[in-house]
């Protein structure tokens, strides 16, 4: 995974049914709209055995993205 402290952008647009219950699942956990896409992301990453070329070099990057 990049540098924490560096983000970048992204503009998605999506019904508004899934926006409701992604802020649903989002205050649920006390987490922000980007946040729990993100964890949603590497869940699902995870889950089906992708990674990242450089993740799969290093298993301390293996570990860090499990956080």
């Amino acid at each position: 995974m990049t540098n924490a402290r560096k983000t970048e952008a992204v503009n998605l647009r999506m019904a508004p049914d899934v926006k409701e219950l992604l802020r649903l699942a989002a205050d649920r956990e006390h987490r922000t709209l980007s946040n729990m896409l993100e964890v949603l992301v590497l869940q699902h990453c995870e889950q089906q055995g992708i990674s990242l070329p450089s993740m799969q070099a290093s298993p301390e990057a293996a570990s860090e993205a499990k956080r």
